[in-house]
């Protein structure tokens, strides 16, 4: 894809994003902090990751 092509879903996930930047002043520690309660909070939605050297095989 070439940089300067639009792809409108990719388009509505970073505004999405930059809303909730917003809610925190952009600033860095209180988003992480933020993301970090979501995953806690929605653990039993997320599906775990398998080691590196599995994904090789």
């Amino acid at each position: 894809m070439k940089k300067n092509q639009n792809d409108p879903v990719i388009d509505e996930i970073r505004k999405i994003r930059h809303r909730i930047s917003a809610r925190f002043d952009h600033d860095p520690a209180q988003l992480v902090a933020y993301y970090m309660e979501r995953q806690k909070k929605y653990q039993d939605r997320l599906i775990g990751s398998k080691p590196m050297i599995e994904n090789l095989g």
